[in-house]
């Protein structure tokens, strides 16, 4: 989608081409001068705008934002002042809140445009409903009609001499300076007009996303928009109105105008985007806010000993390269790195950190950067023990400005390596937040090698160190922190996020060589690459030991797909192989393109990135956009299907996907041991956009960047987790970064509070505790015309009925946000959307399209909208939420809102009810397409099914009074205080929940047995046996087993039943890294049958691998997965046990689980 910003240079250049040929062309008179839209032509432009898809910038963007902004000001004033800047017509504080609105006690404007301000001041006395926006006010509102100027003699010559002395919290400038040049001396202006210190004051600035040269000033907050839109009816009227008001200008001359309007309209047309809404044409249009203070512009001196640059040195990234920041500090002892620290305090300035320059976010605009390119010593030590520990060896102590290459080369003289990752020139940020690599299964992550390190405390400005630091390397000054177990801990996988990192402490290990074979395979079709890349995968995973690393790349060689293959074998043997395994690769994969023997600095050079994609570094400087998804095991072709699918729609021939195996060690550690808390992936899939430089001003770089985030999206239900080392302040970012560190983002929430409690690292990973959401959650689920709505009017009438008094229930669509942004965008009617049925199925072709593309340009859209609804019913107790149609609800959201208890019920229509039970008034024929259509295409198992039918409104309320009224039951929280939470066991920062503690409390067992009875929404009657896997499943499955008189099954380890048996592999403990010594679990196949139900009963669900392994074990004693059903005692959904499900292709069981948790 081409931006607004293309636009208008391809406006200008054609106005500058025809203008060039009028003089060449002596004939044709001098082309008409042009002028400046009139207040009428600026009116008319400005409303048709807002009535487009730019609307939905201000109420998903704008008026959030600035709500939060100002929320600070109205908690510590009694009365706020505003002075706006080219407000419009209407303010955009009138959207606000109306306890925001009531604190503004003073409003002053300065409005050029005639008309604007005379509607300004009519909606100032007399707004919505003849009130006053400002109900609180202390003087009445002042609107100036005059423009607002960079100086103060500006200011008095165009308005009152009075208003120049004013003085005001907030200075507002909401998409109105894009006259104003230069912006700097505006900003700086209207600092002036800010309350004196100690008062705070702030201006806040609301614009399009784009480079700004604001000549040193500094920034407090900064946030970006980036699929913003605009929107523009398609005919000529609208298109010639638009294209002037976007140019700025229009002529004198009649024939003139026409002549280039029709130009105009021609390139609108041919550079808009036609797919998003009916008879529309849509452009990009990012935006941005950034925010400013007094000391923006009156900052303290920074400290005159530590060196600093106005421009930063050349970094590697493309989205940085043109960024000018402020002021570069370049420190070259520690101590000016805490002077640094202690400048940004002082003056509430967050800042940025450069390593590498390979990160998206190492600098941002008009924010501080620190450049630690100067710590870039490597020193290394030998026969070191480690502290607390028996392990001994040697020790690699590498700067934060080191790069890999230079790490490596180092170590390389005495021996030694370090699992870095596959790139020379990366920095201290990869290794502190992952570090995957060739030597990744063999010696695990770069950060898990970290056993130390010396960092400067952004809170305070102090040095500390922490974890194993020999003491020649602890700097003078220096203290050992008292958190440093948390510390050292966060920053093996977090790190950037907690402190300014000086120095890492690395175990070494030994070099070794590297014997590397490439093979490239063509495939004729997707289906054959699908085929092939599914099973070298799965080969790969289970046969190619830890001293073997696999990498394949899909891209496209002359439209034809393409397979590279490379295996990595590592030997320590003085240089020869000691695995005849890629021998037998070899043989499936054909003859190799090259066999080569390199050592630990030439192996950075063989990935077939440099060499063989799209002619490696051959073909020229190219930009690129990364993003890292986590794959798990490739269970089924679905994750090649959406790998292949995706490379096949590439923008560019230069794009493709890499797939970096991992396994091994990296699964060694439990996911809390370090704050990498991903450990069950086997290929770390990174999605690679790549374009050429020369594109880099075009709108290719876009188009990239929306299609990576197409491809990540695709894969995540595969996934799991997403690398965190690429993401950033990108707002698309944010949800991905939810998925980074699987369990253990509570306590990195926590920490990041605790250890950067100004936020002065702002714009790294975004670090966010999951939200807590009501305590029950419903998503009302099925196909259109299936009664939804209506059953969830009935059920929500049933349960306020029953709890009058005690709970507090509310009632959503999750489809209302898609059908305001769809009305706001092309002029709909929301209300008829909403309640009349015959408009929306008029518009429903239309408004289903305008959503696709919404996702396709957000693919985590869904999600965001059901979080946006989680947190406008924090106060509520139960949540229904209509309108759903997904096909894996509870593996897709119940790990965003792991605190509530997620209940997806279906709704269903009898194929044998010819009538259309959504309204009870309206009983309409029903479409048997429209209900039964796709039924099938739903896959995963919904908690409860509810069929709708002529029985209607009695059915309804019978359902909710028996399967939904007793999730609200005051036993299930009476045995949720059963549960005591053990603080740092049997890890620390681990939090257990003593699940089976219920067994040692009175009456404790007998109240979960009634409970699993009465809640199991099958017959107890059609069981045919109750399994448990276990002591943890034994001690409550025994007790149920006896009260409903059902035979238990056991399944116990390897050795403890006679045979026969069937046997799988039994999976590790996800908060133990005890368990090393690989089992099995066995259970006697004659005890169940394959035509009789059997229920698993479980003490908990957290990573889904110990219930995973109990449903193959029963698949290899025959028994189908419809016949199983699951119940839990205690649910962990952080840890995503459902979505394992889910991609092992058990997502059609149904699992109960009586109690949910937020932590581990």
């Amino acid at each position: 989608m081409k931006t607004v910003k293309l636009l208008k240079q391809a406006l200008l250049q054609a106005e500058m081409q025809a203008e060039m040929q009028a003089e060449m062309q002596a004939e044709m008179p001098p082309r008409a001068l042009k002028k400046q839209l009139s207040d009428e032509q600026y009116q008319s432009c400005f409303r048709d705008l807002m009535k487009g898809s730019e609307s939905i910038t201000y109420r998903d963007f704008i008026i959030p934002r600035l709500s939060e902004l100002i929320e600070p000001f109205t908690r510590s004033y009694d009365s706020i002042s505003v002075l706006e800047i080219g407000p419009g017509p209407e303010s955009i504080l009138g959207h606000l809140p109306n306890h925001h609105r009531s604190k503004i006690g003073k409003y002053v404007a300065f409005e050029p445009n005639e008309l604007f301000a005379a509607c300004l001041k009519d909606w100032l006395c007399n707004g919505e409903g003849g009130l006053s926006p400002f109900p609180n006010w202390l003087c009445r509102p002042i609107v100036h009609q005059a423009k607002f100027a960079p100086s103060a003699e500006g200011i008095s010559a165009t308005s009152n001499s009075d208003q120049t002395s004013e003085k005001f919290h907030i200075v507002l400038f909401c998409h109105s300076m894009y006259r104003m040049q230069p912006k700097a001396e505006f900003i700086r202006r209207a600092v002036q007009f800010l309350v004196d210190l100690p008062e705070k004051g702030m201006v806040i600035v609301f614009h399009r996303d784009e480079q700004w040269d604001l000549a040193g000033l500094f920034c407090h907050e900064q946030a970006t928009y980036p699929t913003g839109t605009i929107s523009v009816k398609n005919c000529d009227e609208d298109l010639s109105k638009f294209s002037s008001f976007i140019v700025g200008f229009t002529w004198q001359d009649n024939d003139e105008r026409h002549r280039m309007q029709s130009q105009w309209q021609q390139i609108c047309r041919k550079l808009g985007h036609r797919e998003m809404l009916p008879n529309q044409l849509v452009f990009s249009s990012p935006a941005m806010l950034a925010t400013f203070s007094q000391l923006s512009v009156s900052y303290s001196s920074p400290p005159p000993e530590v060196p600093s640059w106005t421009v930063q040195r050349p970094l590697k990234n493309r989205e940085v390269r043109g960024i000018k920041p402020p002021l570069v500090f370049r420190p070259t002892t520690i101590e000016h790195v805490a002077q640094c620290v202690r400048w940004a305090i002082k003056n509430g300035f967050s800042a940025t950190v450069i390593g590498g320059g390979h990160s998206g976010h190492c600098v941002r605009p008009n924010v501080l950067a620190i450049d630690m390119g100067e710590f870039n010593e490597v020193h290394i030590t030998s026969d070191w023990t480690l502290e607390n520990s028996h392990e001994s060896g040697s020790l690699i102590i590498a700067g934060a400005g080191c790069q890999a290459g230079e790490v490596i080369s180092e170590a390389r003289v005495k021996g030694l390596t370090v699992p870095l990752g596959s790139r020379p020139s990366v920095g201290a940020g990869l290794w502190l937040q992952g570090g995957i690599g060739n030597l990744t299964r063999l010696h695990g992550l770069t950060c898990d090698a970290i056993v130390g390190a010396v960092m400067v405390s952004v809170d305070s400005g102090q040095i500390l160190f922490f974890g194993n630091v020999p003491s020649r390397y602890r700097p003078a000054g220096a203290t050992r922190s008292q958190n440093e177990e948390d510390l050292l801990w966060a920053i093996k996988g977090a790190g950037s996020n907690f402190g300014i990192i000086v120095s890492v402490i690395f175990r070494g290990f030994s070099v070794p060589t590297y014997f590397v074979k490439k093979w490239i395979v063509s495939m004729e079709d997707g289906k054959e690459a699908i085929s092939k890349l599914d099973g070298y995968a799965k080969q790969f995973t289970e046969e190619l030991p830890r001293s073997l690393s696999a990498s394949l790349y899909l891209y496209l060689e002359a439209e034809h797909l393409s397979l590279g293959v490379t295996i990595i074998e590592t030997s320590t043997n003085n240089g020869k192989s000691e695995n005849s395994c890629s021998d037998k690769i070899g043989a499936i994969l054909g003859p190799t393109v090259s066999i080569e023997t390199v050592d630990s600095l030439q192996i950075f050079d063989i990935e077939m990135y440099m060499s063989t994609i799209g002619g490696g570094h051959k073909k020229g400087k190219t930009s690129s956009f990364k993003r890292c998804v986590l794959l798990r095991k490739f269970h089924t072709s679905a994750a090649c299907e959406a790998l292949v699918s995706g490379v096949q729609n590439r923008p560019t021939p230069l794009c493709y996907v890499h797939l970096v195996q991992g396994g091994g060690a990296v699964q060694d550690l439990a996911p809390s041991a370090t704050a990498f808390g991903c450990r069950g992936w086997t290929y770390a899939c990174v999605i690679t956009g790549v374009w050429p430089r020369e594109a880099d001003q075009t709108e290719l770089p876009q188009a990239v960047i929306e299609w990576t985030y197409r491809v990540t999206a695709a894969l995540l239900p595969f996934s799991d987790g997403v690398y965190s080392a690429d993401l950033g302040p990108d707002p698309r970012d944010t949800m991905l970064a939810l998925r980074s560190f699987g369990s253990n983002l509570p306590r990195l929430a926590y920490l990041k509070h605790k250890f950067d409690p100004l936020n002065l690292l702002a714009h790294t990973c975004p670090i966010q505790k999951p939200w807590t959401g009501p305590r029950l959650i419903i998503l009302v689920s099925g196909h259109s015309c299936a009664g939804k709505d209506y059953c969830a009017d009935v059920w929500k009438a049933v349960l306020a009925a029953d709890n009058a008094s005690t709970i507090s229930i509310r009632k959503v669509s999750i489809s209302d946000k898609t059908k305001k942004d769809y009305a706001l965008a092309c002029g709909a009617n929301w209300r008829r959307l909403v309640e009349d049925r015959v408009y929306k199925e008029q518009h429903r072709a239309d408004l289903t399209k305008f959503f696709e593309f919404q996702v396709w340009r957000r693919p985590q859209l869904p999600e965001e909208h059901f979080l946006e609804a989680v947190k406008d019913s924090v106060n509520v107790d139960v949540l229904i939420i209509t309108g759903m149609r997904d096909r894996s609800l509870l593996p897709t959201l119940s790990p965003l809102v792991p605190g509530s208890r997620l209940l997806d019920i279906r709704v269903t229509r009898s194929k044998d009810d010819p009538f259309d039970t959504r309204a009870a008034s309206e009983r309409t024929p029903r479409c048997a397409e429209s209900v039964h259509a796709k039924e099938t295409s739903i896959h995963s198992c919904p908690s409860l099914v509810f069929e709708n039918d002529l029985r209607g409104i009695s059915k309804a309320r019978q359902f909710a009074q028996d399967s939904i009224r007793p999730l609200l039951s005051q036993d299930l929280q009476k045995l949720a205080a059963m549960i005591p939470s053990v603080s740092n066991f049997p890890q620390f920062g681990i939090d257990f929940q003593h699940v089976l503690h219920i067994s040692q409390c009175p009456e404790g067992l007998s109240l979960c047995t009634s409970l699993m009875e009465a809640q199991f929404a099958g017959s107890w009657s059609q069981v045919h046996s109750i399994i448990c896997c276990e002591v943890g499943s034994l001690v409550f499955a025994s007790s149920l087993a006896s009260s409903v008189k059902i035979p238990l099954v056991l399944i116990r380890q390897a050795g403890k039943l006679p045979p026969p048996v069937v046997s799988v592999k039994k999976p590790k403990s996800h908060i133990s890294s005890c368990d090393l010594e690989e089992s099995k679990l066995e259970m006697d196949p004659r005890l169940v049958s394959s035509n009789a139900p059997v229920v698993i009963v479980d003490d908990v669900l957290a990573t889904g691998k110990t219930l995973c392994a109990t449903i193959e074990l029963l698949r290899k004693a025959h028994v189908p997965t419809e016949n199983i059903s699951v119940i839990v005692i205690a649910e962990f959904p952080i840890h995503r046990g459902r979505e394992m499900l889910h991609q092992r292709e058990y997502g059609d069981i149904r699992v109960q689980s009586l109690l949910y948790f937020e932590g581990a």
